[in-house]
């Protein structure tokens, strides 16, 4: 599997022929676009479009949509299956305080996009002990600031490279915990 990062909370996951966009920035070429908040209205689409909660699959992805709250709008976290990974997209969580019922079913999580930005998005400290607390293998921040970022990686304690793409196979997150990887912006 290969991730990108778009910018802001845009990211494309393509594994083999299938490509998965995530709040694209731009046109991508995909299988499967999805998007976390109101921004599907004016975005280029492509494939097949997911913009709200609800079960999905389409091509062997297997998609649980769950509505949360993003400052002053709508929000939709998704958990999505594939190539036997589950990937979280947090969208633009505002409140670190997830339903109980979405807790419930955001678990085993492989890989997890957490907005990290603050003023719309979690504020960074918060971000991160939410993101922890949810006991992902990898953590992925998005929709930041350097400024943010940069908290966001102290909080972690750890100092973090940032990578072109991040190329992942289930077996390379065994042993792995909230570890961060930063992508760079395409």
């Amino acid at each position: 599997m290969i991730i990108s990062y778009q910018g802001v909370e845009g990211f494309k996951i393509s594994q083999g022929e299938l490509t998965l966009a995530v709040n694209p920035q731009s046109k991508i070429s995909a299988a499967v676009t999805l998007f976390t908040g109101s921004r599907a209205e004016t975005a280029e689409k492509s494939g097949f479009v997911i913009a709200g909660p609800g079960e999905y699959e389409i091509k062997d992805v297997f998609i649980k949509g769950f509505l949360s709250e993003a400052k002053d709008k709508l929000n939709t976290i998704y958990l999505i299956s594939f190539e036997g990974l589950k990937l979280c997209f947090l969208g633009s969580l505002f409140n670190p305080q997830l339903p109980t019922k979405t807790l419930e079913a955001i678990e085993d999580i492989d890989i997890l996009f957490v907005p990290v930005g603050g003023n719309e998005v979690l504020e960074p400290s918060a971000a991160y002990k939410l993101a922890v607390s949810l006991e992902p293998s990898v953590i992925i921040p998005m929709h930041y600031a350097k400024p943010a970022l940069d908290q966001f990686i102290k909080e972690g304690g750890d100092k973090v490279e940032a990578l072109d793409k991040f190329v992942v196979k289930k077996k390379d997150l065994e042993g792995k915990e909230s570890e961060i990887v930063v992508l760079k912006e395409e």
